[in-house]
Formats: C-alpha cells, sequence, structure tokens
C-alpha cells in the first residue's frame, strides 16, 4: 500500500506535543510491515537539516493558490532509523520562523500555511512520481486535504482511486477562519458558502469541519474520545457533523514506540532497569533528586513518594484543579513534586510559587526537554495527570513501561488505557477519578498514596504497569484496516 502522510508535526524533526510522536511512530511501524509512505513535512527554521540528513533538491513544487501559483522547493531525507521518505517543503514565507504554530494565539496567517501544505501535499506526490492509495491528514492543519482530494485531484489518474482518511487528534483546534480570506485560495465560488453548506460554519469557513464531510474515514485517538465528542460538549460544536458521518468514524488508540521509551534501554536514564530489577528504578529517583533538584544526600535518601507531571500547562490538562489541591497535597501528604511543562503565564507563576515556598519539595523546569521528560517518568513513583479532556494521552502510556504509576482523570484515553488497582484481586495498575474537582483529585491522590511501599501491593502494581502493551504495532495495524475500508468505499464508487 502506498500511504501519503501530511501532518504540521513529525518527531523528532519538528515537535510541540503528542501529534508529533504518534505520526513519526505510525509511519515507522507501516514501514515495517511492507508498505510505501512518504511523509510531506513544512521546512521549519527549527528543523535541524544537518543533524538528520536532509538534503536539497534543484526540485520546486508549482502550489496552485487561488488565480497564481506559489512554490516550494524540496528537501528530501528518511526517517532516522527506518526508511521512510520524508519531504520538507522549504517555503520561506509561511515556514522561516520560529516556532510552529506561533504562540498561544498563533500566527496570524496559520489558514494560510496550512492550506499551502494541503495543497502542496498533492503537487509533491505528483512531481515525485507516487501514487497513493492512502492520503493521510492529521488534525485541522491538513484537514482541507480531504476536500481537494475530492472536489479537484480525485479527476486525476493518479489520485483517480486514491481515499482519504482523516485523523483527530484534538477537535478543540479546528482552523475557524474567514470566508473573504481562504475561499478565493481555494477558487470556492461565493454561491458554496450559505447556511448548512459545507464550507459553512456560523457565518466561518471551518477546516476540521471539511475534512470530517468529505473524508472517507474518520479516526480519533482512543475508543473513549470518539464517543465523547459526539455525545457530549467535547465535541466542539460538531457533534452534528460527526454524527453525520457516525458510521464512517473510529476510535483508535494511539501506541507507543516501545524503542524510544523502554527502560531497559533509554539513552537519557542514567541507569537502565527492568521489571526484574526495579531497584534501578530507586536509582534513577536519587540521581534526578540530587543532580536535577540539587538535594543534599541525606534528603535523598529519605524515602519519600514522588508525584511526576510532564505536561503542557493549559486548562485542558486540569491545571485549575492543581491550583485549589496540589499545595495541600505537598504539605498534608509530605510528597515531592516535579514538574516539566510549559504554558500560560499564570500557570508558570503558580508553580513558581510552589518551587520557591517548598523548595525541597517542588522541583520546576519550564519549556520542553526530552532528557529530562525521560528522566522525569523514570524517576517517579506516580504520574499525575488531572486532564479536564483527554483525546488519547501518551504519557500515561510512557509511565506505565516505566513502572510509573498513573493517577488520571477518568476521561477519553485515560480511562481506556488505565485501569483501577484493585487490592482484592492485584488487578489493574493506576487509580483514576471522575468530577472534575480539586476534592476528587485530592482523594484519588489521597488513595494512591495509601499503597506506597506497602507489601504487596506496591510491587504488584508496579509489575502490572510495565506488563501492560499499548505498542504503536497495534495501532498501525488496525488503521491498516482502517485504510482497506476507505479503499472499499472508493472502489464502491467508481462502480
Amino acid at each position: 500500500m502506498n500511504i501519503l502522510v501530511a501532518a504540521a508535526e513529525f518527531a523528532p524533526l519538528a515537535k510541540v506535543g503528542g501529534l508529533a510522536d504518534v505520526v513519526a511512530a505510525l509511519v515507522r511501524q507501516w514501514s515495517a510491515l511492507g508498505h510505501r509512505v512518504l511523509v510531506v513535512l513544512p521546512k521549519y527554521r527549527a528543523i535541524d537539516v544537518g543533524t538528520y540528513g536532509f538534503q536539497p533538491t534543484d526540485l520546486v513544487v508549482a502550489v496552485p493558490i487561488g488565480w497564481w501559483t506559489e512554490y516550494a522547493r524540496l528537501w528530501l531525507g528518511t526517517l532516522p532509523q527506518s526508511g521512510v521518505r520524508i519531504c520538507l517543503l522549504e517555503n520561506a514565507d509561511y515556514y522561516d520562523r520560529e516556532g510552529i504554530y506561533g504562540g498561544p494565539e498563533g500566527y496570524a496567517d496559520n489558514d494560510r500555511r496550512y492550506l499551502f501544505l494541503s495543497r502542496a501535499l498533492f503537487e509533491v506526490a505528483h512531481l515525485l512520481g507516487f501514487s497513493p492509495d492512502i492520503v493521510h491528514g492529521h488534525d485541522y492543519h491538513t484537514a482541507l486535504a480531504m476536500p481537494l482530494l475530492k472536489l479537484i485531484y480525485r479527476w486525476q489518474p493518479r489520485f483517480y482511486k486514491t481515499a482519504g482518511v482523516l485523523t483527530i487528534h484534538n477537535i478543540a483546534f479546528q482552523g475557524i477562519t474567514s470566508p473573504e480570506r481562504v475561499l478565493p485560495l481555494l477558487g470556492v465560488p461565493w454561491d458554496e458558502f450559505y447556511p448548512g453548506s459545507p464550507w459553512e460554519f456560523h457565518g466561518a469557513v471551518n477546516f476540521l469541519k471539511l475534512g470530517i464531510l468529505y473524508a472517507d474515514k474518520i479516526a480519533t485517538v482512543s475508543p473513549s474520545y470518539a464517543w465523547e465528542i459526539r455525545t457530549t460538549s467535547l465535541g466542539e460544536g460538531l457533534q452534528g457533523v460527526l454524527n453525520l458521518r457516525g458510521a464512517d468514524l473510529v476510535g483508535i488508540l494511539n501506541g507507543v514506540d516501545y524503542s524510544e521509551w523502554n527502560p531497559e534501554r533509554d539513552r537519557y536514564i542514567p541507569v537502565p532497569y527492568s521489571v526484574q530489577f526495579l531497584a534501578g528504578k530507586q536509582l534513577n529517583k536519587r540521581r534526578l533528586l540530587s543532580e536535577w533538584a540539587g538535594l543534599g544526600e541525606m534528603e535523598v535518601q529519605r524515602d519519600v513518594p514522588l508525584i511526576g507531571m510532564v505536561s503542557r500547562l493549559t486548562e485542558q490538562k486540569g491545571i485549575d484543579l492543581l491550583y485549589h489541591a496540589l499545595e495541600g497535597i505537598v504539605t498534608q501528604f509530605g510528597v515531592r513534586f516535579a514538574l516539566l511543562g510549559s504554558g500560560a503565564n499564570r500557570y508558570e507563576d503558580f508553580f513558581r510559587y510552589l518551587a520557591s515556598r517548598y523548595s525541597q519539595q517542588v522541583f520546576v523546569q519550564f519549556g520542553y526537554n526530552e532528557a529530562l521528560a525521560h528522566k522525569i517518568i523514570a524517576a517517579s513513583d506516580y504520574l499525575l495527570m488531572p486532564s479536564r479532556y483527554e483525546p488519547c494521552g501518551l504519557t500515561q502510556m510512557y509511565a506505565l513501561r516505566y513502572g510509573t504509576i498513573p493517577i488520571v482523570r477518568a476521561v477519553g484515553g485515560l480511562r481506556d488505557t488505565v485501569r483501577q488497582y484493585d487490592p482484592t484481586t492485584g488487578e489493574g495498575w493506576g487509580f483514576l477519578f471522575e468530577a472534575y474537582t480539586p476534592e476528587a483529585l485530592w482523594g484519588a491522590v489521597e488513595y494512591a498514596l495509601s499503597f506506597y511501599a506497602v507489601v504487596p501491593h506496591w510491587e504488584r502494581l508496579r509489575r502490572n504497569a510495565m506488563s501492560c502493551d499499548f505498542s504503536a504495532r497495534r495501532s498501525a495495524e488496525q488503521y491498516l484496516q482502517l485504510f482497506e475500508w476507505a479503499l472499499e468505499k472508493v472502489r464502491a464508487e467508481r462502480t
């Protein structure tokens, strides 16, 4: 199968969150299973082309935009540790900037930047002689590939039998923009823009809505999230559109690339360990507390639970709950808390206050650091994810492989991946709470801490956690089945 993939992020080249990890893990697995994959990605300024072996070419792709043509030079390379071809689009006006999206509010022309990407991917396939069976788009950034395939490129021989599949990683980001800006760029006449049409969404154009309506099949990143976005306010106004396409919507749980997240061979942690050598986890904890947190030897030797958190600091991640509960948890239970993340200033200020006031218990670093993320997850006893909503989440799956026990709110993919520990049967590997309240969070933390270092529960918990298998291979195989269904639908439409 030939699979053409386009996304705004792709690990390790350009990463803000889990989207980058998921896309990279999937394409690596599809390649290992014998499929041909071509990835199209913007050449952002931050991509270190030298480190990853990308080479500029003399190939220039012409991209029709409105009544004119825009251009991008192609850089070609491969995904590290695989043979997956990656094509970077070099366009200084759109992508030679700081970051990927442009801060919390995003660049003002993100609509145009990702419209260009969505159309360029088809022209890249033409230029490179790649005939895709599947065009796979991710989130609103490449959702426009779905209507472009159906309305423009379907009639070209290279794409006549191609099916379009869209994955929704987070429905909160929809690419809502002005029709005056984008309809001329897409060549859509104004008489197509009316209430109830695919192009109209409360007086605006919604890229994600268009992707949902025109995709042959739609995936989202966990079974629970697929249900939530159709039946609750988490659908962010697209519940009706999703229910209209309900027969074509599937929840596929994201998977983990265990070649990157495995304590037995993690290049970032000081002491490798396994379920047979759990003492190594304690050694990683001590190293983190001494080398990163700066604690003295006597403090390091004290056996105190360490709660870790690696997260964006946004409302989605439940930081509001921590405002009301975390200081009390630290003082009343005497735990240590380690945070790596960044986000809104008010959230960062809150954690600065805690780190200053409780300098022997609360340790914070803002920004993102891949090595430190691995070290915190390996060293922590518990991982905290009190999310308001969580389409899937990868961090809790990473934590499980490292024997770090998740304390999570029972939403989306957290509900699908964390099973409540039952001390009677010894089954389960984490702790969940339902209500989005500080009291519910407090209760879950208190209950989880009651098992810390308690025989036989603590060892059972960690062994159960490390035995979980949320491999990206399983996700990749489920996507391949979805791709077959999408192709069957296209074949049926052609007969």
